[in-house]
């Protein structure tokens, strides 16, 4: 029997209970990944539903270096705790990598991501140096080890994590999709909230993953990955309830950024790559600050 998570003792308007409520409308959320706390913030800005913390861009972003299982639990959880601050209103959804250690680490990387203000956490099966699910060198560990971490994850929830748990796979790459499908529905059989089988390589494959194990699904849209970039209601209408962009953002300020340098360093300025001034400052959260300080304001003029 299929173990279902606790929704009584959920408070109505916390994050996990936000986001199981947005995952049973009838679309597919489109979701953003945010890379670090102003990306997290201009995606609340922006108007969307759910939020996802990437670990590829965090790594990149706090560390620079590729997510190749380089940063700590201790980093990750650190950004996630500024990430989910600065959007109080966006249900997240924070990359938990592996768990960092064994079961019991597991438990603690949940309830860590819990504390720390997300709606859920994604839990996947690679063998430790974990890998970005779309580049070489990834490996999976056994079935059953694989299970275990789920199985630890899901008890941290129903021992009081206010969070959902997603349950990631990359057997796809090694062993191929039937073994993918078999560790999707013994995830799902123990109990996790969402199923996100990685790297499928055809619109096919990703009809296939939802009709053989029946559940919440996320699909990941990797720009230049295996999978096709396809939009929200292709990806509703083959069984998915979230769609993660996780490069989007993070791709598009390192280019912006790249235009910016060559441009300065050619003895130019990038005028048409910029913000004008009252809106980064909008962005940034300057307006919101000045309009909470009026009632503390003292004569000290502000410039």
């Amino acid at each position: 029997m299929t173990k279902s998570s606790p929704s009584s003792s959920t408070s109505i308007s916390g994050p996990s209970a936000q986001l199981r409520k947005l995952l049973d409308e009838p679309r597919c959320h489109i979701m953003p990944c945010a890379f670090d706390a102003l990306s997290a913030r201009m995606i609340q800005q922006t108007g969307f539903d759910i939020g996802f913390m990437t670990g590829f861009g965090v790594s990149a972003s706090r560390i620079g270096q590729p997510d190749t299982g380089l940063i700590s639990y201790g980093e990750m959880i650190d950004s996630g705790r500024n990430i989910c601050a600065a959007a109080p209103q966006l249900p997240l959804i924070g990359d938990g990598d592996t768990g960092y250690g064994n079961a019991l680490n597991v438990k603690r990387t949940v309830k860590g991501y819990a504390q720390a203000g997300f709606a859920g956490i994604m839990i996947e099966d690679q063998l430790a140096p974990k890998r970005c699910g779309h580049t070489k060198g990834k490996l999976v560990v056994e079935r059953n080890e694989a299970i275990s971490r789920i199985q630890a994850a899901v008890d941290a929830r129903d021992e009081g994590a206010d969070i959902l748990i997603m349950a990631r796979t990359d057997a796809r790459h090694q062993h191929g999709l039937d073994e993918a499908l078999e560790r999707a529905a013994a995830f799902k059989e123990a109990g996790a909230d969402i199923l996100f089988v990685e790297a499928p390589h055809s619109l096919a494959e990703l009809k296939e993953i939802a009709q053989a194990v029946p559940h919440k699904h996320m699909a990941n849209m990797v720009e230049g990955g295996a999978t096709p970039i396809l939009d929200a209601k292709t990806l509703y209408e083959a069984g998915y309830n979230l769609a993660a962009y996780p490069l989007t953002l993070l791709s598009a300020a390192a280019k912006a950024m790249q235009s910016a340098l060559t441009t300065l360093k050619n003895g130019g300025h990038p005028a048409d790559l910029l913000l004008e001034f009252d809106d980064l400052k909008q962005v940034v959260g300057f307006d919101a600050y000045y309009e909470e300080e009026k009632p503390y304001s003292t004569s000290r003029e502000l410039v």
